[in-house]
C-alpha cells in the first residue's frame, strides 16, 4: 500500500497536465473544420454566430469545469464557518484573537502597498501605453464599450452608496441569507469571529458540546476538499479548454503586449518577495513554500477566483506549509477578502497604462493618489472573477483618468485576472505563515491522504 501510495503523481504535476492538455485540445478542435465554420447560437432571444469549436467546447467540455468550481465555492462558507469559529474558540483569549488580527490586517495593508508601488514604477519604466496606436485604440474602444459600461454603472451604484456602506454592510441582518451568496464572505467572517468570542466567554461545560461539533464539523468539510481534489485535473482541462476557444482576437493581444508585460513583470516580483519575507522570517525555503502552495495557484490561476479556492489554500497552507488551524482559519478567509496584491497591483498598472494611451501626464501626487485608492478599493474586491474590474473605475475617477479607457484592457483581462488571482492566494500563504510564526503556531506538515483518518497514522506511513 505504501509503495502504490509513494509512486503517484504530485498533485500539483496533475493539474499542470490537466491545463495543458485543456489548451492542446481546444487548439486542436480549433485546426478543425469545426474551427473554421460558423453556425448560430440563441443568446437572450437574439441569434448570435458562434463558432462551431467554441459551441462544442461551451455545452460538453465547460460544464465539467463550471461544475468543479461550484463544488469548490459550495463549500467555501461552510469551510469559513466550521473553520473560524473553531479556531477562534481555541484561542481562549480575546487578547491573542486582537493581537492576532491586527498583526494580520497590518501586514495585509503592507504588501498591498507594496505591490502597488511595484506596479506604479514598472508601468512608469516600461510605459505601456505609448505603444498603442490611435487605431488600436479606437478598435479596443468600439469593440468594448458596452462591457465597460456595465462595470462603470457598478462603481457608480458602490460610490452612490455612503462612505459608511462598507462598514455598515459588514454586519448581516441575517446570516443565512448572508451565507447563501459568496460575494457576502466579510459577512460570514464577522458572525463567525463573533460567535467564538462568545464560546470564548462562556463556561467550558456550556462550550464543549458547541466546540465538539464543530470540530467534527470542520473535519467533514476539509474531507470533502480532499474528494473534490480528486477530479481537480478534469476540471481544470474544461476551464482552460473553454478559455482557450473563448478568447477573442489574437490582433487584439498583440496591441496589449507590453501592458500584459508589465503586469506580469510586477507579479513575478510579488512572488518573489513573499519567498523572500517567508524565508526572512520564517527560515522556509521558497522550495519549500512554493512546492506546498502550488496546487493552490494552478487552482487559482484556473479559476480566476480566490474564494474559490479558499477550501484548498487552507487545507495546503495548514497540512503542507506545517500552519496550525488556529491561524489558518483565522487570516486566509480574511485574506481572501481583503488582501488583493495581485489585483491593487494590476489596477496601478491599468490605470497609468489608460493615462498614457489617452496621453495623459500623471504627477507625483496623482500617483500617490492612485496607491491610497487602490489599496482601499482591494479591500473592498469581492473573491471572484471580474471584482477588480468594478473597483479599477473607482481608481480611474479618483485619478481624473476617463472611465471609458476600461474597454481597451478587456481584451486581455481573463488571462491577466488568472494570473493576478495567483498571486493574491500566494499572498494569503506567506502572511499565514509569517503571523503563524510570530505567534508561535508554526510547526511541522502533517500530510493527510483523502482516505486517511483523522487521529490515525497516514497510509504512506503504513
Amino acid at each position: 500500500m505504501s509503495e502504490r501510495k509513494k509512486k503517484k503523481l504530485a498533485l500539483h504535476w496533475k493539474i499542470l497536465i490537466g491545463m495543458a492538455l485543456g489548451v492542446v485540445f481546444s487548439l486542436l478542435l480549433l485546426s478543425t473544420s469545426w474551427g473554421s465554420s460558423m453556425t448560430t447560437y440563441l443568446v437572450n432571444g437574439e441569434e448570435t454566430p458562434i463558432n462551431k469549436a467554441e459551441l462544442f467546447v461551451r455545452h460538453w467540455i465547460k460544464p465539467f469545469g463550471n461544475m468543479f468550481i461550484n463544488a469548490l465555492k459550495l463549500i467555501a462558507v461552510p469551510l469559513i464557518l466550521g473553520s473560524l469559529i473553531k479556531g477562534v474558540s481555541d484561542l481562549k483569549d480575546i487578547s491573542k484573537l486582537s493581537k492576532m488580527g491586527l498583526r494580520t490586517i497590518m501586514t495585509y495593508l503592507a504588501t498591498t502597498i507594496i505591490a502597488v508601488s511595484i506596479g506604479l514604477i514598472i508601468v512608469n519604466i516600461v510605459q505601456p501605453g505609448k505603444t498603442i496606436s490611435s487605431e488600436t485604440r479606437d478598435v479596443l474602444l468600439e469593440n468594448y464599450s458596452g462591457k465597460a459600461q456595465e462595470k462603470i454603472k457598478s462603481a457608480s451604484e458602490q460610490k452612490e452608496s455612503g462612505p459608511l456602506r462598507a462598514l455598515e454592510d459588514l454586519i448581516p441582518d441575517n446570516i443565512f441569507a448572508a451565507a447563501t451568496d459568496n460575494g457576502n464572505m466579510l459577512q460570514v467572517i464577522v458572525f463567525a469571529i463573533f460567535f467564538g468570542i462568545g464560546l470564548i466567554l462562556i463556561s467550558d461545560d456550556k462550550s464543549a458540546p458547541v466546540k465538539a461539533f464543530f470540530d467534527g464539523f470542520n473535519e467533514v468539510i476539509l474531507k470533502l476538499i480532499d474528494l473534490i481534489m480528486l477530479v481537480a485535473p478534469i476540471g481544470v482541462f474544461a476551464l482552460m479548454a473553454g478559455l482557450v476557444v473563448e478568447s477573442p482576437s489574437q490582433d487584439l493581444f498583440v496591441g496589449l503586449f507590453w501592458y500584459a508585460i508589465s503586469v506580469v513583470i510586477g507579479l513575478l516580483l510579488m512572488i518573489i518577495i513573499y519567498t523572500l519575507l517567508v524565508y526572512v522570517f520564517t527560515r522556509k525555503t521558497p522550495k519549500f513554500f512554493l512546492n506546498g502552495i502550488s496546487p493552490a495557484q494552478l487552482l487559482a490561476f484556473s479559476t480566476s477566483s480566490s474564494a474559490a479556492t479558499l477550501p484548498v489554500t487552507m487545507e495546503r497552507v495548514e497540512e503542507h506549509l506545517g500552519v496550525k488551524e488556529e491561524v489558518t482559519s483565522f487570516v486566509l478567509p480574511i485574506g481572501a477578502t481583503i488582501n488583493m496584491d495581485g489585483t491593487s497591483l494590476y489596477q496601478a498598472v491599468a490605470a497609468i497604462f489608460i493615462a498614457q494611451v489617452f496621453g495623459m501626464d500623471l504627477d507625483l501626487y496623482a500617483q500617490l493618489g492612485i496607491i491610497a485608492t487602490a489599496t482601499l478599493a482591494s479591500i473592498g474586491s469581492a473573491a471572484v472573477p471580474g471584482a477588480g474590474m468594478v473597483m479599477l473605475v473607482i481608481v480611474l475617477a479618483q485619478a481624473g483618468i476617463p472611465e471609458a479607457g476600461l474597454a481597451l484592457i478587456f481584451a486581455i483581462d481573463r488571462p491577466l485576472d488568472m494570473l493576478r488571482t495567483t498571486v493574491n492566494v500566494t499572498g494569503d500563504a506567506a502572511v499565514s505563515m509569517i503571523i503563524a510564526k510570530s505567534v508561535g503556531k508554526l510547526g511541522d506538515p502533517q500530510v493527510r491522504d483523502w482516505d486517511d483518518h483523522y487521529g490515525e497514522k497516514p497510509l504512506d506511513h503504513v
